[in-house]
Order: structure tokens, then sequence, then C-alpha cells
């Protein structure tokens, strides 16, 4: 996903055929004093607190990488760091086995022979 800007508008334009358009009147982001990344931000975290979107589509919505999207909602109370720093979080081990999932379908899969390649490097 990218924006456009035309003279006073905004418009976020898909990146394939599933995406829409979003128009955002550029006095809107002067009004809230926000770049339109900050909006898109926003727009995906509340979404998420709603359970409207997963965790890695409102990342993905942000342009943010999976770790950091999480760090700012931990940073926002949003979401809580487990007690033991050992352990994952568990929305980072469900984004990451949704991941693998989608892949395993697209048929983005490795032999198991190949599966310790390049581990001791």
């Amino acid at each position: 996903m990218w924006l456009l800007f035309n003279g006073d508008t905004m418009k976020l334009l898909p990146l394939n055929e599933t995406s829409m358009n979003l128009i955002l009147p550029t006095e809107l982001l002067q009004t809230v004093q926000m770049t339109e990344a900050q909006m898109l931000t926003e727009i995906a975290i509340m979404l998420y607190q709603q359970q409207r979107l997963q965790f890695e589509q409102a990342a993905e919505l942000t342009g943010m990488a999976i770790d950091d999207f999480y760090q700012l909602l931990v940073s926002r109370n949003i979401l809580t760091q487990p007690t033991d720093p050992d352990d994952e979080p568990k929305e980072l081990i469900l984004t990451s086995l949704c991941i693998s999932l989608q892949q395993a379908k697209e048929g983005k899969v490795h032999p198991i022979s190949e599966l310790w390649d390049g581990i001791d490097d």
C-alpha cells in the first residue's frame, strides 16, 4: 500500500486488487497534527483493539516490522510483555504461526534437509 498526494487530498492506493482506496483531506491531517503514517498507525491500532484486524494485519497496515509494532503496543499499555524475559509473547508466536501457515499454503516451503543449514554461521 502507498500514498498518493493530489492537491488537497491524500489517497491510499492498493498494492493488489483486494485493497481499497482511502482518501483523507490534507486539512484533516493538519487539524489533528499528524502525518499520514501516524494516521495509518492510529487506524491500525484502533482496528486491532476492536479485534477487526489480526496482529500481523495491523502491523502490515502501519508498515512496521512485527516486533516494532509489538513494542509500540507495549509502550502504550495495550499489550503486556511476559513476566519471564525468556518467554516469547503470545502475539508474536501466533503471528509467526499464521505467517508460516500462509507461506505453506502458497508453496513457499523448504525441504527438511535444509532445515538446519547455516545455523552455525
